[in-house]
């Protein structure tokens, strides 16, 4: 087996050529602004174990294109159709006269989903959130209204969707912690761990070698221990503000994805 696999940088594995997730509901989203059919989404995706997700990469290019700063303009802080004043936050939808307000790129992906900013979102209803949202922003359910909110319909219910995906899986989720306390992967840097090189070498070759799927899942119960070990070491290393070791975390957990979604296309 060729060693050049393990030496390639992370930015390689960012750019891989996926379907774009953001680009993909855009789509949909805006093919909804002249449907009238009412229809709800379900979630986008649905979690391995809670853990890692067949194709976990797509997060990684998912996960690049988050906002994470405050936007420089003042944004409003009235509805844009009554001028009543927010009765709550995150800003999404107006009570008083049902109207869907413009994206706040102020307001994170935490605050969408009314939590505090915090890695374990295992007390969080993530996905009956995300149908709450849905119900009052997905644009089949204001295609009466006019162009200018069905617009703002799509914008909203497109980044709930970011939200809830970024949010939903621990390694995208770690980034993005990390991005909104303004810490950046390096996202060309290899890894010279020989440790680490020493053992995704090893694993990529049992992959290679496995002729059946006990062999397959087996390794790939092995690498969600394993994401699952780093994930908690990610979350202890935030709680300290030790970023190195959280970046750390996230370049092994970036790495053991990567061989689940190699088991899973042989699966």
């Amino acid at each position: 087996m060729s060693k050049k696999l393990l030496f390639t940088p992370l930015s390689t594995f960012f750019n891989r050529t996926l379907t774009s997730i953001p680009q993909r509901f855009s789509h949909h989203l805006k093919q909804s602004l002249h449907s009238s059919a009412p229809i709800i989404p379900s979630p986008p995706f649905t979690p391995c174990d809670n853990l890692c997700y067949s194709s976990p990469f797509g997060f990684l290019r998912f996960c690049r294109k988050i906002s994470c700063s405050k936007s420089e303009e003042n944004f409003q802080t009235t509805c844009w159709n009554c001028h009543a004043v927010p009765q709550s936050t995150p800003f999404l939808f107006c009570q008083s006269c049902c109207s869907i307000q413009p994206v706040d790129h102020s307001i994170d992906y935490f605050q969408i989903f009314g939590s505090e900013r915090k890695y374990d979102v295992e007390g969080i209803d993530l996905e009956g959130k995300y149908k709450e949202w849905q119900k009052k922003l997905h644009p089949d359910l204001v295609h009466s209204k006019s162009q200018k909110e069905r617009e703002f319909a799509a914008e909203q219910s497109a980044r709930v969707i970011d939200a809830y995906r970024t949010l939903s899986n621990p390694l995208s989720r770690a980034i993005y912690m990390l991005k909104i306390n303004g810490v950046e992967i390096d996202e060309e840097q290899t890894i010279s761990d020989p440790e680490l090189l020493a053992e995704i070498m090893e694993i990529r070759e049992e992959v290679e070698e496995a002729t059946n799927s006990e062999a397959l899942n087996d390794i790939r119960s092995q690498m969600q221990e394993k994401l699952q070990n780093w994930s908690n070491s990610f979350a202890h290393a935030f709680q300290r503000r030790n970023f190195e070791e959280a970046k750390k975390a996230i370049r092994r957990m970036t790495y053991y994805c990567r061989v689940i979604e190699e088991v899973v296309k042989k699966l």
